[in-house]
């Protein structure tokens, strides 16, 4: 591994909630405390409620400084990356270290699966922006969908959410992701709507199926039924599964194959969201895919007749 290398930071990736977005990756692959259905990165391979320092906190912030130093531009600085964040126990210490060093709002991307326990609402009780998940309505969808380690209940679960949103003072935007034929339905909905009013978030953010599952036959919920939903949990609504981003200037960083390969291991992208996120134009996206297709570091999969591009799972770091 190179001085040049990262590790731990990557992108900027195009975010349909948070713009322009650095994301910071603190566990290893596929660590969660879930293993929802729905997951782009496929299966969790270490499902667990241990909180511990699975990365060296170090070396996350020098890795953040030389990107700061390089004229990044982002919209947000991002933890989240392909695991659940609230398991690395350095998590507060980190999001110290990011507010001294930059003026960039952090925002932390969680399932809320943990918010019961009091040291993980402390650990980002800092961050800007908190983007829980709230994907079902009651205690049976919740193990369909989410399959949640031992230990976690669905009340549980709900009880931390509510716990975290009375001491938090930063955007706490509540995600809800919602499965064709299985949690979009009025009965679903309803029940949903009655935990959104026990939560109370600042913003509520429809989701749905837009990237490609591995291993699953996961359906996305057509876009006017997400639409006639977001009317029904009221005001605060937003469906955000067709995010329309702002165009950003190309050309702004030096980007080569390993970047667009870092980007890739977390979030399965098609050509425009690799061009967008890293500022490069399109043909320099497409020199660089031809480059990790050539090597078959990545693959091509079409989703909905849109090409995107994964990375292998025999190929993910252990």
């Amino acid at each position: 591994m190179t001085q040049d290398t990262f590790r731990y930071v990557f992108g900027p990736v195009v975010s349909r909630r948070l713009g322009r977005s650095l994301g910071v990756d603190v566990v290893p692959f596929k660590t969660c405390s879930y293993n929802c259905i729905y997951c782009q990165l496929g299966p969790t391979t270490h499902q667990t409620l241990e909180r511990k320092d699975y990365v060296p906190l170090e070396a996350i912030i020098e890795e953040l400084r030389r990107k700061l130093d390089a004229g990044l531009q982002a919209d947000h600085i991002t933890i989240s990356g392909s695991g659940e964040p609230t398991l690395y126990a350095g998590l507060k210490p980190l999001i110290r270290e990011i507010k001294e060093m930059t003026s960039i709002p952090v925002a932390v991307i969680t399932n809320g699966a943990m918010l019961w326990m009091p040291e993980v609402r402390e650990a980002i009780l800092e961050a800007d922006v908190v983007v829980p998940s709230l994907d079902a309505g009651n205690a049976a969808s919740f193990a369909r969908v989410n399959r949640p380690s031992p230990g976690i209940t669905f009340e549980q679960m709900v009880e931390g959410l509510i716990a975290f949103r009375k001491r938090y003072n930063g955007q706490f935007w509540l995600e809800i992701f919602l499965l064709n034929g299985i949690t979009d339905s009025d009965s679903e909905v309803d029940q949903i709507r009655a935990l959104v009013e026990r939560i109370q978030p600042d913003k509520i953010q429809l989701n749905t199926v837009a990237r490609p599952a591995p291993g699953s036959t996961v359906a996305p919920v057509p876009e006017e039924t997400m639409e006639k939903i977001a009317r029904r949990l009221g005001p605060k609504a937003e469906v955000i599964a067709h995010y329309e981003f702002q165009r950003h200037a190309v050309g702004q960083t030096s980007v080569c194959p390993e970047d667009v390969l870092a980007v890739i291991q977390r979030h399965p992208c098609n050509l425009p969201d690799i061009a967008e996120g890293l500022g490069i134009s399109i043909e320099e996206a497409q020199k660089h895919i031809a480059a990790l297709m050539e090597n078959q570091a990545i693959l091509e999969e079409l989703h909905d007749g849109v090409p995107f591009y994964l990375v292998p799972s025999s190929k993910h770091d252990p």
